[in-house]
């Protein structure tokens, strides 16, 4: 059922919460160089997210791991200088907040010092309950992340699908709950079954935002690069491609490298 769109002319916090209790999906869209986020925000996504995945997309790492917080500052001040409209919602990278709630709090005011950018998001549940709450008491928004966390990739071992088993299951509702009670004003799932995704959405007044996580949640996420077909390595089932710019980007290099090399280019009308 379609649901009438208020127009916001700023995406905050507090317009996300109105569009869960509205019935307005949230879209959401990862962007981390001036030019795309000027195209995403332009085209009307609610979030932009400043994701971690930068280590896999920009700079060809295996995993989100190896980026550094310095990195993940230089992409999302290069966004923010692009957006009109979006929330920027950025990744706290690995090893900048797990082990001390003191350190989850410098880096989360480096980012948004720095960056200009509007929230944090951090992976996990109870195990940095003290890291969220001490970013909250100062005044940062959060958005938490539950499910498959890429950044535990060598805890889990795989990418798979994460919460099949009863015991996973409740402690990522007992996480949910968890992290709308300490007051983060949203939650990325990723990758886990879409009948225990909607029971979190249900079950949780903070918007849920999915990947991998079925429909009944209360909006979706992608990364730019990948539902833009830039990549054709990445087929996971979530993923709808809603172009081929592999395939017309690599053609259109390649007629240039041929315009070139036969002198076609440039012609009498393209030089001065």
């Amino acid at each position: 059922m379609s649901v009438a769109k208020k127009d916001y002319k700023r995406i905050t916090t507090k317009s996300l919460i109105e569009m869960k209790s509205n019935g307005e999906k949230i879209s959401m869209l990862t962007a981390y160089d001036f030019t795309m986020a000027k195209i995403v925000d332009t085209a009307g996504i609610d979030v932009i997210l400043v994701g971690d995945s930068a280590s896999n997309v920009m700079a060809g790492h295996e995993t989100t791991l190896p980026i550094t917080l310095d990195q993940m500052i230089y992409h999302a001040s290069s966004v923010v200088r692009a957006i009109d409209r979006a929330l920027v919602v950025v990744d706290l990278p690995f090893g900048s907040y797990q082990s001390d709630p003191k350190e989850a709090l410098r880096s989360s005011i480096r980012i948004m010092k720095e960056s200009g950018s509007h929230a944090v998001k951090l992976e996990g549940g109870h195990e940095i309950k003290d890291s969220i709450k001490k970013i909250l008491n100062a005044g940062i928004p959060v958005m938490g992340h539950l499910g498959l966390t890429p950044q535990s990739i060598y805890k889990f071992g795989s990418y798979t699908v994460r919460a099949k088993e009863e015991q996973e299951a409740e402690k990522l509702l007992e996480d949910a709950k968890m992290l709308e009670k300490l007051g983060c004003f949203a939650l990325v799932l990723e990758k886990i079954p879409a009948h225990l995704a909607a029971k979190v959405a249900k079950s949780i007044s903070i918007p849920v935002i999915g990947i991998g996580a079925g429909g009944d949640v209360d909006g979706q996420v992608l990364v730019i690069h990948d539902m833009l077909g830039m990549n054709n390595e990445f087929s996971p089932r979530f993923l709808r491609r809603y172009l081929n710019l592999y395939e017309e980007m690599t053609s259109a290099i390649g007629q240039y490298v041929k315009d070139v090399k036969s002198c076609d280019f440039p012609n009498a009308n393209e030089q001065y």
